[in-house]
């Protein structure tokens, strides 16, 4: 009974060095991305107002040219400036834009007003979940599979996967989406070229539209995951040839063990820095895929970015920067907190700092 007492409080003694080191490093970390975050926030409300242009001016001048009066261009120029309080000193409307984002208001759109900026970005967010996580996560599982056994097999399998895969991973993303835009949409016509859906469709919750939709998904879907697939691969492949010359691998060998189960042990060791481009690449999924949405017209966040920059929307600019901006840092933060818990070295110089 006493030796298990001394066993058990030795044990709560060693852990609690360790708890207090990880809780010093997580506040630490805590307090990095807090001053980031802010950091964000300042340059988020700044930059699209550094950008040449008025919007107010563009939306008047539209009304111009549409044959409206010189009186009541006036009136409706004011009647904007003042509703969107540009009207107000720089570092007004930066307080008023900080209580908007405290209860959780994006604004109101200037290119399309009424049309609030949340629910803007509601309607596009949806579409680039759906076509970047699948891409990356299946990217990911395939490249760094891939890539252990390539290493481990060598050979001609070693060398073909491995050009193969630098090929596509230095590919930019809007090259190949071009390249097999022509293929599969001009030269062998068997998936439609842009868009979401079929023109005429409107989006609901039914078979045919879901169907419509999936037709149209994997002419981007297949230019990202190629990409992301060759990445993996690459990156993992290089881990993998460095964990080969390791003496667990070839005691490995020396007991016999299965191809199967080295590879396994590979994988795993090999696994740490991808973890944390899958974390980072999660996390700017949010951002949507720019380029690719673009060449072929697909309806996401990267589409909704590129036509408010163009059009001189601050608020919806801002809104999905700042969006893009704390996905980014939640999942560095989520990676730190990772790191902090898998890695004692981290909590025994966390330790050693007091």
């Amino acid at each position: 009974m006493a030796l298990t007492a001394d066993l058990t409080a030795g044990t709560a003694e060693a852990e609690a060095p360790a708890r207090s080191g990880l809780l010093r490093y997580l506040g630490r970390k805590a307090a990095w991305y807090l001053g980031a975050l802010l950091v964000a926030v300042l340059l988020n409300f700044l930059l699209p107002r550094l950008i040449p242009g008025n919007p107010v001016d563009a939306i008047v001048a539209g009304l111009g040219r549409g044959g409206v009066e010189g009186s009541q261009l006036h009136a409706i120029h004011a009647h904007y400036v003042h509703e969107f309080g540009l009207d107000k000193p720089l570092w007004q409307q930066f307080l008023v834009h900080l209580g908007h984002l405290v209860h959780g208001d994006l604004g109101t759109s200037f290119a399309q007003s009424p049309a609030s900026v949340s629910g803007l970005i509601a309607q596009a967010l949806p579409w680039s979940i759906a076509l970047q996580l699948p891409a990356i996560l299946i990217g990911w599982l395939v490249g760094n599979g891939l890539g252990a056994v390539a290493a481990y097999r060598g050979g001609w399998f070693d060398r073909g996967a491995f050009l193969g895969s630098l090929f596509t991973s230095s590919m930019p993303y809007y090259c190949l989406a071009i390249l097999l835009l022509y293929l599969l949409a001009v030269a062998v016509p068997v998936l439609p070229p842009t868009g979401g859906y079929s023109f005429g469709n409107s989006p609901e919750l039914s078979a045919d539209f879901v169907l419509d939709a999936l037709t149209h998904y994997w002419l981007p879907f297949l230019s990202l995951v190629l990409v992301f697939v060759g990445g993996q691969a690459v990156g993992m492949r290089s881990m993998a040839v460095y964990e080969l010359g390791s003496d667990y691998v070839n005691y490995g060998r020396g007991l016999g063990l299965r191809d199967r189960t080295i590879v396994r042990y590979i994988f795993r060791n090999a696994m740490l820095p991808q973890v944390t481009g899958l974390a980072l690449s999660i996390g700017t999924l949010v951002g949507g895929a720019l380029i690719t949405e673009i060449v072929f017209s697909y309806p996401g966040v990267g589409t909704l970015l590129f036509t408010a920059i163009s059009q001189n929307d601050y608020p919806v600019v801002a809104g999905l920067t700042l969006l893009i901006a704390v996905a980014v840092l939640v999942a560095n933060f989520c990676v730190e907190i990772a790191y902090g818990i898998i890695d004692p070295r981290i909590r025994a110089a966390s330790r050693g700092e007091r």
